[in-house]
């Protein structure tokens, strides 16, 4: 069972995601918040496996609750999913270097969105790929430099390929068969990646993958 908190100041809004999620038996909410103060608190009361959460609410707003979150060690099974309505502000980056599984837009279709709750909880991939990396991309572009960073020397080069591949936006499955590995390989250098680099999840591995030079935006392309 994925236990789910839905965030967002709009009570219409977490009724929707409510209805669409509660309809299916592997999913249960397991509470509702409409600030972020009340999300981080509910977060430790409720110990839910995702967190649909507004980037934008009163008080404080989504970015801070999550970076509450992923500070917070004892919540580090959390994962927190943005919701946006793919507007590209600075804080939007910001919310991927503070620890986000990724993002989904507000008007996602419902199998989507429950699409994107199983994939967060099991921490498998980013959130709606196409659109994180679009946002990744766009910010990760207005870095003046790349930003040498030495946890990348304990890295394998075998290692180094799989995080290329995971600043993609690729599953662990598409990992697999890219590089003609098991899926259980793949999955086994992403977790020794994620540890190397005391990453809280993957999406924290794209940024650092972008900020220090080892992808740049666009490079599957070329």
């Amino acid at each position: 069972m994925i236990r789910v908190l839905l965030a967002d100041d709009q009570r219409l809004v977490r009724a929707g995601f409510r209805s669409i999620l509660e309809d299916h038996d592997d999913i249960e909410v397991v509470g509702e918040a409409a600030d972020g103060e009340a999300a981080v608190a509910a977060c430790r009361e409720l110990r839910p496996d995702v967190v649909l959460m507004d980037i934008r609410m009163p008080g404080t707003d989504g970015l801070e609750a999550a970076r509450e979150i992923a500070g917070d060690e004892q919540l580090a099974s959390v994962k927190v999913v943005i919701l946006t309505t793919f507007d590209l502000d600075d804080y939007v980056y910001g919310a991927l270097r503070a620890g986000t599984t990724g993002f989904l837009v507000k008007d996602t279709e419902p199998e989507e969105l429950l699409q994107a709750v199983r994939v967060a909880a099991r921490g498998d991939a980013l959130i709606s790929p196409s659109v994180t990396r679009r946002l990744i991309a766009e910010f990760a572009g207005r870095v003046k430099g790349p930003r040498p960073d030495p946890r990348l020397d304990a890295l394998t080069e075998r290692e180094r390929e799989v995080m290329r591949l995971v600043a993609a936006g690729l599953t662990n499955d598409e990992i697999a068969a890219r590089l003609v590995l098991s899926p259980s390989t793949a999955k086994t250098h992403v977790s020794r990646i994620m540890s190397k680099l005391g990453a809280r999840d993957r999406s924290q591995v794209v940024v650092l993958a972008y900020e220090s030079g080892m992808v740049s935006p666009g490079w599957m392309a070329q």
